[in-house]
């Protein structure tokens, strides 16, 4: 027995069965038969994970209302713009939006962000109920990749439909899609790419279809480059031990590696006008600060692969149901596949997972970046990986003997790790529970080749362990990940977020004014989730140059300032042509709105201004970008302890007092108000009126060790100096302002030399009719004498090559197809 040949090239189950005497109704049911295996995963998949999340009570499931947490509430606002683009209500295209952070680039998120085919479901259901939709995307993609690897494991050898069906869950349900992934609907792509470039792998070994394998990966990389590009190098793991495994010749192993060569590097180009422009913007992005990677302990890795676990933070989910584990220890034992089978695929599945341990390869993995977050995103290779051992083990009938032993080693490293730091408390029940009916299970299927009627129950039993585990540990993730700080649920009703929506369009208008959504947030992109155009706005692609016109303006701002949020400041208001804004209302979950003059969106500067204040002060750099002077900044008077301090400062009577301590997290108080600090995350913030005395005191209570406002955190607005300005703006500035999707047209009274400014920021990709240039971090042009028209335009950097290579790619996928018609005419 252990000098079996190794496994011949193999095709689908049913394509092997030979069939002498076919008739209709047999192709029918060999036809029926391929869909049931992938039907059953899809079903048990996506139904586990629903029931889950019923048991929790959370959305869209029980009472708990809109109770989205922090991280998923960033990517519903995305689906939202998606819904407005397609339905003809954006402000702005695929290219560029104008809704959020003042204009940003959106086609590098549209590709990061959407990319998942499953987003575009959100277009068919009405707009205030997106949120349902982006829920439905992650058992919908779940229960697609359980039904293609169903349909892989079939490729790599025959089965019974349904016993790949049952594992074709496993894979869907795997700890990496229920703890990292069910929140995020665009890395779930990769769970989806990881079978289907297995298949394409299968096509490259038989020597066909290789338009199809071009197809795929660029399916695979249209949806998630990020996920997709682990997929890849999973799907070079699975090449490599498939010509390890198999009886090939030299000449057939050097034709699949050239199919699969030319097919991935075909498909990836493809894609190349949504990933060049994605690469370039990344290159282009507010630099992070992410910590090298540091791996966790080997008794915490290890904890990872055992069912129903979830560890705390960014520490590895690697487990499969204890049904897969079983069989996939089995493997190794199973004498009836050929030895040199269980040594590649042994030895491949423990080198991938190894890999995530060294921080060499843990750099391939990611791109040879570091990760921003939990850095073990590539776990679902492994999980794949193991379920593809499984199957090689089912399929060749596993002695209930060696399923026991290895089912006693589960048990045994269970009790092992048990004192594990955040060892799960619903890991006992799955591995003695789950695994004992596992057992059970596979005992009964054994003794069903001589007992048919065990196999019906086998059967049951099997597709009842992987739902209920598995509904266990994805409610067991739920709940877990509840409970950390990033994630804490954002309860909103759905009357407040309709009269939020409802209050920001009353006060509409695009492009004659901005309006800006207000706060509290509700989600990082409350622009685009409700039709606004303040600042308030999350990208990883968001530019640096953003960043850095923002920030100095006293912005609040978060991740290493790739998020930005409003601030209610008239002077900001003014730069930014904002004219309307909304805020909460007397009662609670209730709006109100309000309208102010604001000057348009391209302004006039007819020479240099420098404010009078401190250079290091806010209020003065907000002064340079205005053109006036309009605030009083006043020396402050520090006194009391580390933890409340206290400032004192002399305005003039009947001004409006400001503050800013970006280095300061508590709350700080004037005139019998209180509010909340969150140091850099609060931008400027209004204290009120200054009385007749004309003095400010300021309390602010923080636990921020060793520092303190700042030399100049107090600031005195002239409401009567800036409605001159407003006006002198508004006067010089364009009578007429076009927008498109990504374009801007402005008509501006005649006038001498002088500069327009426009209120977006300069970031990379604006072209303008006249060469463009950055005042104070916006996008300004030269006017010369007796200009009266300003044009500029947006195009993502790396487009039209992106296009051209697309194009090229296409052709040649054309060709090849073309050609292979022919010759099979011939």
């Amino acid at each position: 027995m252990g000098t079996a040949a190794p496994e011949p090239a193999t095709v689908d189950v049913d394509a092997r069965i030979p069939s002498p005497r076919a008739t209709p109704r047999r192709t029918a049911v060999r036809a029926a038969g391929r869909l049931y295996g992938p039907l059953l995963a899809f079903l048990v998949t996506s139904a586990a994970f629903c029931a889950a999340w019923a048991a929790r009570g959370t959305f869209p499931f029980g009472d708990t209302g809109r109770a989205l947490n922090d991280q998923a509430n960033q990517y519903v606002p995305f689906h939202r713009a998606l819904w407005d683009l397609v339905h003809g209500q954006a402000a702005g295209d695929l290219l560029f939006t104008w809704r959020g952070g003042f204009g940003q680039q959106f086609l590098s998120d549209y590709h990061t962000y959407l990319g998942n085919p499953f987003s575009w479901l959100v277009v068919l259901v009405p707009r205030a109920h997106v949120d349902l939709a982006v829920f439905a995307i992650t058992p919908v993609t779940m229960g697609t990749a359980a039904a293609l690897m169903t349909l892989y494991l079939g490729k790599l050898h025959p089965g019974p439909w349904w016993q790949r069906g049952v594992l074709g869950a496993t894979y869907g349900l795997c700890g990496w899609a229920l703890s990292d992934a069910s929140y995020i609907p665009m890395w779930l792509w990769g769970l989806v790419a990881l079978p289907m470039l297995g298949i394409a792998v299968e096509w490259c070994l038989e020597e066909r279809r290789w338009p199809g394998v071009a197809l795929l990966v660029a399916l695979a990389w249209f949806g998630n480059f990020y996920t997709a590009m682990m997929a890849t190098m999973a799907a070079c793991v699975l090449l490599a031990v498939r010509m390890l495994t198999r009886e090939m010749t030299g000449g057939q192993r050097l034709r699949a590696l050239w199919r699969a060569a030319t097919g991935a590097g075909t498909g990836i180009a493809l894609t190349l006008p949504l990933l060049l422009p994605s690469f370039l913007s990344s290159g282009s992005a507010q630099p992070t600060e992410a910590a090298a990677f540091d791996p966790v302990r080997i008794e915490i890795f290890l904890s990872g692969m055992l069912p129903a676990t979830h560890l705390w933070g960014g520490r590895p989910r690697l487990y499969v149901a204890s049904l897969g584990v079983i069989l996939a220890g089995a493997f190794v034992l199973n004498t009836a596949i050929a030895r040199r089978t269980r040594l590649v695929w042994a030895a491949a599945t423990l080198l991938v997972v190894a890999s995530f341990q060294f921080p060499p390869t843990q750099y391939v993995w990611h791109g040879l970046a570091v990760p921003n977050g939990n850095p073990y995103r590539e776990a679902f290779v492994f999980s794949g990986m193991v379920v593809v051992v499984a199957w090689l083990s089912l399929a060749h009938r596993p002695r209930p003997l060696h399923l026991a032993l290895v089912a006693a080693l589960l048990v045994a490293a269970t009790f092992v790790l048990r004192r594990t730091d955040d060892f799960g408390g619903w890991t006992w029940p799955a591995v003695l529970g789950g695994g004992a009916v596992s057992l059970l299970a596979l005992v009964l299927l054994s003794l069903g080749e001589r007992h048919r009627r065990l196999v019906p129950v086998a059967a049951a039993l099997m597709i009842g362990v992987v739902f209920a585990e598995s509904a266990v540990a994805a409610a067991n993730a739920d709940a877990r990940r509840a409970r950390e700080r990033w994630a804490k649920p954002i309860a909103t009703s759905n009357r407040s977020i309709g009269e939020h929506f409802a209050a920001v369009r009353g006060v509409d208008g695009w492009p004659a004014y901005r309006t800006d959504s207000g706060a509290p947030q509700t989600s990082y992109n409350d622009a685009l989730a409700l039709r606004a155009e303040g600042p308030q706005y999350y990208s990883s692609y968001l530019p640096e140059a953003t960043y850095q016109a923002l920030e100095p303006l006293g912005y609040g701002f978060k991740n290493d300032g790739r998020t930005f949020f409003g601030a209610d400041n008239p002077v900001l208001d003014a730069i930014f042509s904002i004219g309307a804004r909304v805020r909460p209302g007397a009662a609670p979950g209730t709006w109100t709105a309000s309208k102010f003059p604001a000057p348009p969106l391209v302004t006039v500067r007819t020479g240099p201004f420098t404010s009078p204040h401190p250079a290091d002060s806010v209020y003065a750099r907000q002064e340079n970008v205005l053109g006036a002077s309009v605030y009083q900044v006043p020396q402050v008077t520090r006194g009391g302890t580390a933890s409340e301090q206290t400032y004192a400062a002399a305005c003039a009577p009947g001004s409006e007092a400001y503050w800013f301590s970006p280095a300061l997290y508590g709350t700080v108080s004037a005139g019998g108000a209180e509010q909340p600090l969150e140091d850099q995350m609060t931008g400027v913030t209004r204290l009120g009126t200054v009385p007749a005395s004309g003095r400010v005191d300021v309390t602010v209570r923080t636990r921020t060790q060793g520092a303190d406002a700042g030399q100049h955190p107090l600031g005195c607005l002239d409401r009567a100096a800036l409605d001159t300005a407003v006006s002198r703006l508004t006067a010089t500035g364009a009578a007429r302002v076009d927008v498109g999707g990504h374009s801007i047209e402005a008509t501006l009274p005649p006038g001498a030399d002088r500069t327009a400014v426009l209120a977006v920021t300069a970031a990379p990709g604006w072209q303008c009719s006249a060469p463009a240039k950055s005042f104070h971090g916006l996008l300004s042009v030269h006017l010369p004498a007796g200009t009266d028209k300003l044009s500029c335009t947006f195009t993502p950097r790396g487009l039209t090559p992106g296009l051209a290579g697309g194009a090229l790619a296409l052709m040649v996928l054309i060709g090849a197809t073309v050609t292979a018609a022919r010759r099979r005419r011939a």
